[in-house]
């Protein structure tokens, strides 16, 4: 029997070679960035960036809350983006300026107006026993002010969950471009504002996303900046 870093290990591993040989088979000239130390730099202006499972701690404790994440960047601009959730058979997917969707159907941020109404979601880094930037103030602030926050282990899941009306706001630091790249243009897509904690536009390569329904935005931004 595997010990939960084997089995982590073992999933990525096989998940990361099955997106990747399919991905090589039918685009074999484009670039691709994972997670996992596989990047293929074939100097092209498509990339594919991968997250082959997104929740590896949850999936090594047989958490059923995790998801492969897969985007397509065009000259710098991610263009589409598709989070898979096994254990609830869900695929989420958008494609820029087309909509988002769970399945087939077309999905929408939430109308929660208020923050103290709003169920939020968020995680924390793995330094956090090392490092004081580690989301616990945000955290404290944020849970005396929200109806709930929810600690769910899947980035990429936590920004489909506010894509379709799950979550009201996301808020998370020092993830890396394949947590967020796939799961930031489904948001958009359906309607979310995503930006940094200062407000300023979102990039995949920086390490503070903020993700709400646009109507709590500007009063999530207010806490974030109170520490």
């Amino acid at each position: 029997m595997c010990l939960p870093e084997e089995r982590r290990r073992l999933a990525d591993r096989l998940s990361q070679r099955a997106i990747v040989r399919s991905l090589q088979k039918t685009f074999p000239g484009d670039s691709i960035l994972c997670e996992e130390k596989c990047t293929k730099d074939h100097d092209s202006d498509r990339r594919w960036i991968i997250d082959p499972l997104d929740g590896t701690t949850n999936y090594a404790h047989n958490l059923p809350i995790y998801s492969i994440s897969i985007a397509l960047e065009i000259e710098d601009r991610i263009m589409l983006g598709l989070v898979y959730n096994p254990n609830l058979n869900e695929t989420f997917w958008a494609v820029r300026s087309h909509g988002a969707f769970l399945n087939r159907k077309p999905i929408r941020v939430s109308r929660i107006r208020t923050l103290s109404r709003s169920l939020l979601a968020t995680g924390f880094p793995y330094d956090i026993r090392v490092s004081r930037n580690n989301n616990i103030a945000h955290f404290n602030n944020f849970a005396v002010r929200a109806q709930a926050i929810r600690r769910g282990g899947s980035a990429a899941l936590d920004l489909c969950y506010l894509a379709c009306g799950r979550f009201d706001g996301f808020w998370e630091l020092k993830l890396g471009p394949w947590d967020t790249a796939a799961g930031s243009l489904i948001a958009e897509e359906a309607g979310a504002e995503v930006t940094d904690f200062r407000g300023r536009p979102f990039n995949i390569f920086k390490k503070e996303i903020l993700a709400t329904n646009r109507l709590i935005h500007r009063a999530m931004l207010k806490v974030l900046r109170r520490e």
